[in-house]
């Protein structure tokens, strides 16, 4: 456990060197600007939020104006983390869940460090992990060793169970990151939800294998979430194509959905280091942030 937070501790100093070195301004975080209090109104700027608006003021005819807010200091910040039986697709060296809890270990070092309330929610279709936000490096060393545990109760997912559970749970508006592949269907409805209530950033795990299955013939396919092998014949009618496709068009189509929502998306593949898209993500929430 020592090892595993030395290593994650040199990652979250290197993206917090990285991101005061390129980002300009005050908001060199992916944390700020969720845990908001009411503070006062001013006039609509283009760009700005419409869900901040407040409608009985502007409805009095002198303008439009939208409520500003001031960082609530107990803000919480929650991990989502999906490790469901598909999450382990990829090579021997790192998997999608190897990544997915890189990140999560990360971000919980940066929360922590700059004083929010971090917790973690680890689901496959059912609860595995529950950990209540809390502060200081005991509560990082609890959420690390919660990430990196290995025994889980079930390999099948179920994100419209995960998000409807977080609804029912966290009453605070909170920053959620949801960390999954979203191979899944059926979760944009509660999805949604979160966002109305919610800061919420989606990091979207990918893995080159997933949508780029070469044409070997007929060859066993093991379903890890069902527990059985199907036999597939990869040469037949574009299979390949298909799969590919297909990936492509649900990875668009849930990108497209979180900009329609508001929800800040970012796709992350097994083949990258993690520095350069989490500064990504510093990034986006840096404009996000500058907008409102």
């Amino acid at each position: 456990m020592n090892q595993l937070i030395k290593k994650l501790r040199r990652y979250e100093i290197i993206l917090r060197k990285v991101a005061n070195s390129h980002l300009q301004g005050d908001h060199h975080s992916i944390f700020k600007g969720a845990g908001l209090e009411f503070d006062d109104l001013r006039p609509y700027q283009y760009g700005d939020d419409i869900r901040t608006i407040e409608w009985k003021v502007s409805a009095k005819g002198h303008g439009t104006f939208v409520k500003t807010f001031k960082e609530d200091k107990d803000q919480s910040v929650y991990f989502l983390l999906d490790v469901s039986g598909s999450q382990e697709i990829g090579s021997k060296d790192r998997k999608k869940i190897d990544l997915g809890r890189e990140i999560a270990g990360v971000l919980t070092l940066a929360a922590i460090h700059e004083g929010s309330q971090t917790g973690l929610i680890s689901y496959s279709d059912t609860k595995e992990k529950i950990i209540l936000p809390g502060k200081g490096s005991r509560q990082a060393v609890k959420i690390i060793k919660g990430i990196f545990a290995e025994e889980k109760k079930s390999q099948q997912t179920d994100l419209n169970g995960m998000f409807t559970f977080c609804l029912n749970l966290i009453k605070k508006r909170s920053i959620l990151i949801v960390i999954s592949d979203f191979i899944d269907t059926g979760y944009e409805r509660p999805l949604k939800a979160l966002a109305t209530k919610h800061d919420l950033v989606v990091l979207q795990l990918t893995d080159p294998i997933e949508s780029a299955l070469p044409s070997l013939g007929i060859i066993p396919v093991y379903d890890k979430e069902a527990g059985k092998t199907t036999w597939v014949n990869t040469a037949f009618g574009g299979f390949s194509r298909k799969i590919s496709s297909s990936f492509g068009s649900e990875r668009q189509h849930l990108k497209e959905f979180c900009k329609k929502n508001q929800i800040n998306y970012l796709q992350i593949d097994t083949r990258q280091d993690i520095v350069l898209p989490l500064m990504e993500l510093f990034k986006l929430r840096n404009k996000t942030m500058k907008r409102g």
